[in-house]
Order: structure tokens, then C-alpha cells, then sequence
């Protein structure tokens, strides 16, 4: 009786030793908060190591009782080891956590006082080069917009070009431009964006002050400006103007405002 009892559970031994000893492929797969790809997964007991896909899954060799780890810049490291349950269902699911990276703060130079008087005396060191120093022609001017650099780029065609079909000289993408209709879309681009900067301007500069004896909703400001910067006139009555003539056109613009609104309730 005692020799069958040992050799039943000598049979138990051999049969866990072989589903649980031997190494399986895993199917993982990583959940996140974050990105779940390219994180490195190593099994630290076999040595060997594959990295996840983009939807976070891996593939790796293992068996029980080895160590995973699990690591990336966006992650904390973890390990895990392998149990019996991921055996039975080959499978493994594992929860990283977000690598929150501080850094300790650093005051570089002088620390400023808000005096600037005061503070210009405090600074030392020599002024940057000029270009105009050394040499070398440079632009002053206002920097020009991505809208305006391609305008420029894209060139504007005039009637004198077809002259130059004749004498054998043409620039061709003023001509391809303004047949496609690309030049007078980045015109139109170009002229939208100076009304919106303008615009946002104005408001950021007289807002305060200007509904103060014309009020209006808080909700219907925003949209009061952009029917503003909408009037065909706008740029010609606030560009480069007083901050009078600016509200003598926000007022006109007001009363017409309100009456749209009053035809709209009806």
C-alpha cells in the first residue's frame, strides 16, 4: 500500500515537472495610461528579452518561478514572477505606471527683482554680436508669418510676365499659382491673419474700458470682436489708428450689433 501511495505521488511529480517545468511561450500584454509601446520586457531567470508592440502585446520564453521585468522612460519599473496560473493559460497581463519625471529647481544667474533699473545694473556679461559688427547684412524687420512666407514664395503673376513668353524668360510659379488659385488663397490667408491678430489686439488693449458703457454678455464679447474684424472696413478704420478712432468704430459697430441681435429674437 505504501509502495503504491509513493509511486502515485512520484506520477504527480513527474506530470507537474513536466507542464510547469518545462518553458512556454507567453502572451502578454501591457496595460498603461500612457504609450504601451517599446517597452522592454526581459526575463531576467532565462536571459532573454523582446520589447511590445503598439498595442502593448509581447511574446517571451518562460517557465515557473522566473522573473519578468518590465521598463521604459515613460514607466516605473516593475517585476513580476512567473506563477502557475500563467502557465495553465499562457498568458500574462501587467499593470505599469506612469514615470512622473521632476526635476529639482535650479536659478540660473542672477535671481531678478522686478526692478528694472535696478536689475540692468546687476547684469553682467557683454552684449550679444551684431550682425552689422562683423560684416554681414541682415534683416531689421518684422519678422514675416508662415502665411506671408509662402506668399512670397509662391510670387504673384502681372500681365507684363506674358512678355516674357516672347522674349523666352518666365517665372513659372507665379503663373501656376495664380491659375490654380493657390496665390490668392494665401492672400486671403495672409489678410485673415492680420485681422485676427489686429482684432485680438484691440480687444486685449480697450475691452475693459469700452464695455464698461456699452455692456454686453460675456458670452456674446468674443463673438462682438469678430464681427468687428468680419466688416470689410476694419483694418482701414483701426490699423495703425488712435485709440479714439478705434472706439468710434467699436461704438458704430455696437449699435449694429445689437440690432442684428433684436432681429434675430424676432
Amino acid at each position: 500500500m505504501k509502495k503504491s501511495k509513493s509511486l502515485f505521488i512520484l506520477f504527480v511529480l513527474i506530470g507537474f515537472n513536466s507542464v510547469y517545468g518545462q518553458s512556454i511561450e507567453l502572451s502578454g500584454k501591457i496595460e498603461s495610461k500612457t504609450n504601451s509601446e517599446n517597452i522592454h520586457v526581459i526575463n531576467k531567470s532565462a536571459k532573454v528579452f523582446t520589447i511590445t508592440d503598439r498595442a502593448g502585446r509581447f511574446r517571451i520564453i518562460a517557465k515557473l518561478n522566473d522573473t519578468l521585468t518590465f521598463s521604459s522612460i515613460q514607466h516605473k519599473e516593475k517585476e513580476v514572477v512567473v506563477l502557475k496560473e500563467h502557465i495553465s493559460s499562457e498568458a500574462i497581463l501587467v499593470k505599469l505606471e506612469e514615470q512622473i519625471n521632476t526635476l529639482e529647481e535650479v536659478v540660473v544667474g542672477k535671481v531678478l527683482t522686478g526692478d528694472l533699473l535696478s536689475d540692468i545694473k546687476n547684469v553682467e556679461g557683454d552684449p550679444p554680436i551684431n550682425f552689422y559688427d562683423v560684416g554681414i547684412p541682415g534683416y531689421t524687420g518684422k519678422p514675416a508669418t508662415q502665411s506671408e512666407r509662402r506668399l512670397s514664395e509662391a510670387g504673384e503673376f502681372k500681365p507684363k510676365m506674358l512678355l516674357g513668353t516672347l522674349t523666352g524668360g518666365i517665372p513659372l510659379n507665379p503663373i501656376l499659382n495664380g491659375i490654380s488659385g493657390r496665390t490668392k488663397m494665401l492672400k486671403k490667408r495672409v489678410e485673415l491673419e492680420e485681422r485676427e491678430k489686429l482684432m485680438r489686439s484691440i480687444k486685449a488693449r480697450l475691452s475693459e474700458d469700452f464695455f464698461v458703457s456699452n455692456p454686453l454678455k460675456d458670452d456674446l464679447k468674443m463673438d462682438f470682436f469678430y464681427f468687428c474684424a468680419d466688416d470689410t472696413d476694419f483694418i482701414k478704420h483701426c490699423k495703425n489708428q488712435t485709440d479714439f478712432k478705434v472706439l468710434i468704430f467699436l461704438r458704430m459697430k455696437y449699435e449694429q450689433y445689437l440690432d442684428n441681435l433684436g432681429y434675430e429674437k424676432k
